[in-house]
């Protein structure tokens, strides 16, 4: 298994996905957490099982591409469309034709390999849906449509290392009925078909793209002439798998041709708890959103995974463990602790718990760069430590003991959120305002401006 983190060589036209070991799980006896690499041409060698960055509008919330570079270790980042198509003539089309006009455009690390689909996920439910030829989207200007033509054309010319092609999720009913989901199949195996034969195997092999097959969040039952078509007509077109619900992996084993491949997991995570059922399950890369989420509150995360299933519980062998510790309680403000005892990253060496506490009061942004620099830290090195566990045949005794010392959930977060963004939107109804008015007690000749 290589330990290389240097970009594969220009010449490399097709992806590799090594799979290393595979230990046994108690979670299912069909399926297996299994270490692996993930080899893209020109990017750097992603280890797995690994977290893969979610973007906003191309860019890590707080973090700055240069920041990415020095402080980081993402094994890749999921960059969503509608991000982008706020205009007819978007100005992502208009960039040059380049090795990697997407990088270039975002500014993002080149050694960092990109995730491309149409939806932020989790996605803006839009009250529209889908129709037999396009999806919804929800873009800076509002809601609209995408047609897989559009949809193939704009991943052709922005030249991503992995697309996710066009999938008839949910984004109205939550409970749809047999018929919906039949129809959600169809469509998706439609439009998958559209997409490779519009982006065919030489367009794909010049621009470097690789295609990993989205498979729905219904039942097996009702998509599964969608799935063996995957497997007996197109597992020659995939470079991996796409799945928005990790409870379908048991049934992915009868197909023979798509085991081998990469498991994306789109089920997002809210907590490590979630993270290592689906390791357990066979998922290779986790998208893992919470990150963003858990530092926008103020948290710092403080859990690890020993390699050798020992969880320390300083003395107390009863003791449940935070999962994250919230920097602006008054408790840190003349702290001089770091975040996580023993970190190693940027914030922990540099800076104390007393000066985060501070920016978080004050609003400063600076406060908030800190907390996701710990956060995406302290995820890489519990990945890594999954990887050392499961090298050593004890990630399930490493697993079992995390569940027992860790708390469940991550603590709220008293402190003020930053300023509302674009992926913080949803669309329903009478939805409470995620951050305070700047005006307030606007009474007849009264303009009274709220504290900012």
């Amino acid at each position: 298994m290589s330990n290389s983190n240097d970009p594969a060589p220009n010449g490399a036209s097709k992806p590799t996905f090594t799979i290393g070991t595979t230990t046994p799980s108690d979670a299912t006896d069909e399926l297996c957490p299994r270490l692996g690499t993930l080899q893209l041409p020109g990017r750097r060698t992603v280890e797995t099982p690994n977290f893969t960055a979610v973007t906003s509008r191309g860019v890590i919330p707080h973090l700055t591409p240069e920041v990415v570079s020095k402080y980081t270790s993402f094994s890749s980042a999921y960059i969503s469309l509608e991000d982008f198509l706020e205009k007819k003539d978007h100005a992502i089309l208009k960039m040059p034709t380049t090795d990697r006009p997407l990088h270039a455009f975002t500014s993002f690390p080149t050694h960092i390999p990109t995730i491309v689909a149409a939806r932020r996920c989790p996605s803006v439910l839009a009250p529209g849906g889908n129709t037999a030829k396009n999806i919804s989207i929800f873009t800076s200007t509002g809601f609209s449509t995408i047609t897989v033509p559009k949809f193939a054309a704009t991943v052709a010319h922005i030249r991503p290392d992995i697309v996710i092609p066009l999938a008839d999720l949910l984004h109205i009913s939550l409970n749809p009925s047999l018929k919906k989901k039949v129809r959600m199949a169809d469509r998706t195996e439609s439009w998958m078909d559209e997409f490779l034969e519009l982006v065919n195997a030489d367009v794909r092999e010049s621009a470097g793209i690789k295609v990993f097959a989205p498979i729905l969040p219904i039942d097996h039952a009702t998509q599964w002439a969608y799935i063996n078509h995957l497997n007996e007509d197109l597992s020659g077109d995939l470079a991996g798998l796409a799945i928005y619900d990790v409870n379908i992996l048991p049934d992915l084993q009868l197909y023979k041709n798509l085991t081998s491949l990469p498991k994306l997991s789109l089920d997002l995570p809210k907590t490590p708890h979630d993270v290592l059922r689906q390791v357990a399950l066979g998922v290779d890369l986790v998208l893992a959103s919470f990150v963003n989420v858990i530092s926008d509150a103020g948290i710092a995360f403080s859990f690890t995974l020993p390699t050798d299933g020992d969880i320390p519980t300083d003395g107390d062998a009863g003791a449940i463990r935070p999962l994250g510790v919230d920097m602006s309680e008054t408790a840190h403000a003349t702290s001089l602790e770091p975040l996580l005892a023993d970190c190693v990253c940027y914030t922990c060496t540099k800076h104390h718990r007393a000066y985060v506490n501070h920016l978080l009061h004050a609003k400063e942004m600076l406060g908030w760069n800190l907390l996701q620099i710990h956060n995406h830290h302290v995820l890489s090195v519990f990945f890594s430590s999954i990887r050392t566990a499961m090298g050593r045949g004890t990630f399930e005794a490493a697993r079992e003991a995390f569940g027992r010392a860790w708390d469940v959930d991550f603590p709220q977060g008293m402190g003020e959120r930053p300023r509302a963004r674009g992926y913080h939107f949803k669309s329903e109804v009478s939805q409470e305002k995620y951050n305070k008015p700047v005006w307030k007690g606007l009474e007849p000749g009264q303009g009274v401006m709220a504290d900012v």
